[in-house]
């Protein structure tokens, strides 16, 4: 056509009705030219479609079915999720991660069932080493269609085989592929390079879903296109579930339950305690016996150190060993420091842990070599990111602020705590080392904690759920002083507002004197009416004033009616029952016991302004506004003289002052008070303290009383409240 265009145009080309059919007919040759060599094409390569798994064996290579299962309990928002990625994966695979025995092969494997039943071709590759993971991928992509002329490319070394793979992979649809307990990932490859930069066998550019199980957790191992679903135990009713699924003839809905939260919930003691029960020659046929046998052969139910070899699923169905694998490949990566600081930590409460708390030092005493900053971090971080060390849902209120060491805190599960200090007892010759090296710690923290004053009020409400060990741990000549550690934290947790945890630890002490040294030990006494105060702070103030009352009789009749720390028991006495509204014998305990201190400690004693200040408010609720006021007044003007305009005491006679001119009508000297008392509680207490809640309610009211006056009864019970509530 171009050499016509050139030359001179013939006599027919100058025709329209010629030259356009002429084109017509040259574009209809063209089209059917260019579809017939696309079917030439696809005939000579397979189609990109899905041939059946049986097609592709191949010697002894591993088949591709996955495992049969169960119902699966307890999983239904993970297997949604998992639904949700299979029908639009949108450039993403998922990771199923989780300590050993929380049943990640179980979820994929159900995820298979139901995909298979939904007409997806399913691929399931267990992972165990390079070479073997290569020859199941491999047959995946064979199964995707994958043609042989480029497989044999890869072989001959002319393309990379994971890319051609995943090239296939990619070419085909509707498609689940599972890899299975891939546990190191670091050895997943390409060798050198990490699984994050999708270069070897974990990619997210199938159009499919890969699904990786792993007790490996990290966001950094796994790279940003993979999608973390941790298992976290079951609840206790799918639990419960499970072990009547496995043993239906154990016991009753609740029973199952019982023994599921003593079990914590993990998948793996669930179905191990289920199979056992099962059994027809065990010793333990129901729920409550197995629950109770727990109590005295833990390490011989769950806690078997080598599983037996020779059965095939033998190394998944020992709930110790499981955990065991993930210690081995933590050593394996140089972390050795990780096994005796799991073992450690098994010692502690079940509760959470400050990092804090775990020092280089402390770990040094317990293995016996150096251990620098560095490898204890590195420890806590791997034992993390194999799912043997959990973090804590949520901060409780009277948590630290955000940034704060105390903020770094970690969880154990409950069996894995429970069965590893078992380990620890029977691998270690010398216990008492560790929990010497333990119980000195704690008591430093203490210590440091009492330092910080209101800054380590954070610190020792989380140290208190760990403290009682000390009871336990500590050598019997030092039980003395780790005695008087314990009581020196529970009065940072009173100043603290913290009486739940105070409550605590004053009975444990009180447990313990009480059967170390007898119920009339002055120490024991302390402890008791240490208690009751805790209780009353709770409010809890009948069980507070019967342990009061009762202290205060001892307390009289062993050391005498004028020693100091009966006068103690006689003005809390006094203070629980003025604050229950008993002001009546509240003032006349109260007058007796500030005589007697001012004679016996001296007009200016910390506990003499203690008794005048308690016998103000017990005067102001009986309706004596005037008087209260004088003393309170003489009260605030003391304690300002002798411990400064800020102290906690100071600022509590100030409170109390306020209350008192309240009542007698002042409003306006009552509110300029209450307002430089709740700045100041803010400034040096907090914000959410009780005793500046208490002022904070103070000033509301005076405010409201200065604008309205209310009516009598409605007015002495928010007077009450407030003074019962202002720590005075």
């Amino acid at each position: 056509m171009t050499n016509y265009a050139s030359e001179a145009v013939p006599g027919w080309a100058a025709r329209a009705w010629v030259i356009w059919p002429m084109f017509a007919v040259l574009v209809a040759v063209s089209i059917g030219l260019l579809l017939w060599g696309r079917h030439l094409d696809a005939a000579a390569r397979p189609p990109a479609r899905l041939a059946p798994v049986s097609r592709l064996a191949r010697g002894q290579q591993a088949s591709l079915r996955p495992p049969h299962v169960q119902r699966v309990r307890g999983r239904e928002r993970e297997l949604a999720v998992l639904t949700g990625m299979l029908r639009r994966p949108q450039g993403r695979f998922a990771v199923l991660c989780a300590v050993g025995g929380m049943g990640k092969t179980t979820v994929a494997a159900q995820l298979a069932t139901q995909a298979e039943a939904a007409g997806w071709r399913v691929f399931w590759v267990r992972w165990r080493d390079g070479a073997e993971l290569a020859q199941q991928m491999v047959q995946a992509a064979l199964a995707c269609g994958l043609p042989e002329a480029e497989l044999e490319a890869a072989r001959a070394g002319q393309a990379s085989l994971p890319d051609v793979v995943w090239r296939q992979l990619g070419r085909a649809r509707r498609w689940l592929l599972v890899v299975d307990n891939a546990d190191e990932p670091h050895e997943i490859g390409p060798a050198g390079e990490p699984v994050a930069d999708y270069r070897g066998w974990i990619r997210p550019h199938g159009r499919g879903l890969l699904l990786v199980t792993s007790r490996d957790g990290s966001e950094q191992t796994w790279g940003p296109c993979a999608r973390l679903l941790p298992l976290e135990p079951l609840p206790e009713r799918p639990a419960g579930q499970v072990l009547l699924d496995a043993a239906p003839a154990a016991g009753t809905a609740e029973q199952a339950q019982e023994l599921a939260a003593r079990l914590g919930g993990l998948p793996l003691a669930l179905h191990a305690a289920g199979s056992y029960l099962a059994g027809p020659t065990s010793r333990y046929r129901t729920f409550p016996a197995y629950r109770q046998a727990l109590e005295h052969e833990l390490r011989f139910l769950l806690g078997a150190a080598h599983p037996n070899a020779c059965h095939p699923g033998g190394s998944r169905a020992v709930v110790r060993h499981t955990w065991e694998v993930s210690l081995d490949q933590l050593a394996g990566e140089g972390n050795a420091l990780a096994r005796p600081l799991l073992r450690l930590l098994a010692l502690l409460a079940q509760a959470p842990v400050p990092l804090s708390l775990i020092t280089p030092d402390l770990l040094s005493v317990v293995t016996g070599h150096d251990v620098n900053a560095v490898a204890l971090e590195a420890a806590f971080a791997g034992l993390h990111r194999y799912g043997l060390l959990g973090l804590p849902h949520s901060p409780g209120s009277t948590g630290p602020a955000p940034g704060s060491m105390e903020r770094a805190q970690v969880v154990l599960h409950p069996l894995i705590r429970e069965i590893n200090a078992v380990v620890l007892t029977a691998e270690t010759s010398d216990l008492a080392v560790w929990h010497r090296a333990l119980a000195e710690r704690l008591t430093t923290a203490v210590y440091e904690a009492n330092q910080r004053g209101r800054a380590g009020w954070p610190a020792a409400v989380l140290l208190a759920p760990h403290l009682p060990l000390l009871l336990d741990y500590a050598d019997p000549r030092t039980a003395t002083y780790h005695r008087t550690t314990l009581h020196a934290l529970a009065q940072i947790l009173q100043k603290a507002g913290a009486f739940g945890a105070a409550r605590l630890l004053h009975e444990r002490l009180l447990d313990a004197e009480t059967r170390m040294l007898g119920p009339e030990h002055p120490d024991t006494l302390t402890s008791r009416n240490n208690l009751g105060n805790a209780l009353f702070g709770m409010g809890v103030p009948a069980e507070a004033i019967r342990l009061l009352r009762q202290t205060l009789d001892d307390r009289a009749r062993v050391l005498g009616p004028v020693h100091p720390d009966t006068l103690t028991s006689r003005n809390d006495l006094a203070c629980a029952l003025d604050g229950t509204g008993e002001h009546a014998e509240a003032v006349g305990l109260l007058r007796q016991t500030l005589n007697d201190r001012t004679r016996v400690l001296g007009p200016e004693h910390p506990h003499t302004l203690a008794s005048r200040d308690s016998l103000g408010l017990a005067l102001d609720g009986m309706g004596e506004h005037a008087q209260a006021v004088r003393m309170h007044r003489q009260t605030l003007e003391d304690r300002t003289r002798i411990l400064g305009p800020e102290h906690p005491d100071t600022l509590t006679s100030r409170h109390n002052l306020a209350l008192a001119l309240t009542s007698a009508g002042e409003q306006v000297e009552a509110t300029d008070l209450l307002r430089r008392t709740l700045d100041d509680r803010v400034r040096t207490l907090g914000d959410e303290h009780t005793h500046t809640l208490s002022t904070r309610n103070a000033l509301e009211t005076a405010l409201a009383m200065s604008t309205q006056r209310p009516q009598s009864w409605w007015w002495h019970w928010l007077r009450r409240r407030n003074a019962a509530a202002s720590g005075g």
